[in-house]
């Protein structure tokens, strides 16, 4: 492994054990942290406007419910699609790099918020579109992901992306937390403070990123791993489990808050005293989900990824359950919520224990000496890495958009949760079929025959 002055590892093994107990491991993890904290600070900004709404009394800026659910879902869309290409950047830019970048450039829609705060009445368009360039704070988890799973063996890859999309996903309840303690504080109409602490925390995160992390030369996500991943049964198979895991934990994450102060107002409260007591609750549920994660990763190192991810899924039905039969009451939506969090957050972690499972095992049959088979999989599994975070973010755009029209239709939100819960019922036979019911060995075996004639090709 040699290094030179400008950040750059080249030779980069994390399976060589030798090299990785000599100093490779502290590089690795030295990455690792620094990852997580822009991915936190990333994950932060594309949940700001889950607070924000909270500030915003519709006397004052002139949103309606459906506005607000609305931002959310544009938020989460920009967060989605962005994801596709934030995947391939850290190949042509390298991971420090773009961790700097991608950490600065969020200063723009941090900016934006606080002057349309600050303004209340602009139209609806011009809060979509600074909720959409949050988006660029979702995009991170892409490009991080497909990083430190580049930097650590396939032994370590369960806990390590557990680790770094658990911080990043911890960057969910910490703006929310943040947001109650100024509510608390300031008031709800003073969302400056929440603003202000994030353009310091940016500024932070992207001078760490510079100083401490690297970039890897080397074979990496390009757009011929792309159209590969793109052709790949499992990329769409895993996309659709991690709609139902992510798409649920960001999905929820975005309305939870929002929920609550409906009930409350519904429960004759002021709108204040609404906003206040939803964010006093609000924060727990995507912190405990983003705690999970972590363990879903640690789980999945230990009894496979496809086993937890099936009584994820088994459990969410369950949680789905409770919110219907709950009706409007509080403490029923508050457990039913819980419940769906924890798991969703497990969810997250055990899906991305398959992707590099299923992709090394096709590369151990490959045709390949180790260092084509260990490009083979890097490359592939950060492709799917990204397909798969695209994609289960479009989720939480589905959840806010269902939520929206069973609020309009019905002024509840029990028929949207009929739905998830029937998408959870589907998601848990496909993980039974695909990855359990059909033997590893077989799933691998075609796929590297698919592989083998493309290469012979």
């Amino acid at each position: 492994m040699a290094r030179n002055r400008t950040h750059t590892i080249t030779d980069w093994d994390p399976e060589d054990v030798e090299a990785w107990e000599a100093g490779g491991s502290r590089v690795a993890r030295r990455n690792l942290i620094w990852s997580v904290a822009a991915e936190h600070v990333g994950f932060s900004v594309w949940s700001l406007w889950s607070v924000m709404v909270l500030f915003m009394p519709t006397d004052v800026y002139g949103l309606t419910l459906g506005d607000k659910f609305l931002i959310g879902a544009v938020a989460t869309l920009a967060g989605a699609l962005l994801r596709f290409p934030y995947t391939m950047a850290t190949s042509f830019f390298g991971g420090r790099n773009w961790t700097v970048f991608s950490a600065v450039v969020l200063l723009i829609p941090v900016s934006a918020t606080i002057v349309l705060l600050a303004n209340p009445g602009q139209p609806l368009w011009m809060y979509l579109v600074c909720a959409a360039l949050t988006g660029l704070g979702g995009g991170n988890f892409a490009s991080s992901m497909t990083n430190i799973n580049a930097f650590y063996p396939q032994r370590l890859k369960g806990w390590a992306l557990g680790l770094n999309a658990g911080g990043g996903n911890l960057g969910v309840p910490a703006v929310q937390l943040l947001g109650l303690l100024v509510i608390a504080w300031a008031g709800d109409r003073q969302p400056y403070w929440v603003c202000a602490f994030y353009l310091v925390a940016l500024v932070i995160a992207g001078i760490g990123a510079a100083l401490y992390m690297d970039n890897l030369a080397g074979p990496g996500v390009d757009l011929a791993a792309m159209a590969a991943a793109v052709r790949n049964r499992h990329t769409w198979t895993i996309s659709l489990l991690y709609i139902g895991t992510f798409g649920s934990f960001i999905g929820f994450s975005f309305a939870f808050g929002q929920m609550l102060a409906i009930s409350f107002r519904d429960q004759g409260q002021t709108v204040a005293e609404a906003s206040l007591h939803a964010a006093q609750i609000a924060f727990i549920g995507p912190l405990l989900g983003s705690l999970s994660r972590v363990w879903g990763g640690r789980l999945a190192d230990r009894f496979g990824g496809s086993a937890v991810t099936l009584v994820v899924f088994l459990g969410m039905i369950v949680g789905a359950g409770v919110l219907i039969a709950g009706g409007d009451s509080i403490a029923a939506c508050a457990l039913g919520f819980v419940l769906l969090f924890v798991l969703s957050g497990l969810g997250n972690g055990s899906v991305y224990k398959i992707i590099p499972s299923v992709f090394d095992a096709a590369a151990r049959a490959l045709p390949l000496d180790e260092a084509g088979r260990a490009a083979y999989s890097r490359s592939m599994s950060g492709a799917v890495i990204g397909i798969a975070g695209a994609v289960g973010g479009l989720g939480g755009v589905g959840i806010n958009l269902v939520l929206r029209q069973s609020y309009s239709a019905t002024g509840a939100a029990t028929w949207a949760f009929v739905i998830f819960g029937i998408f959870y019922a589907v998601a848990a036979v496909i993980t039974w079929r695909v990855y359990l019911a059909v033997p590893r060995d077989r799933d691998a075996e075609r796929e590297t025959d698919r592989v083998s004639a493309t290469l012979a090709s």
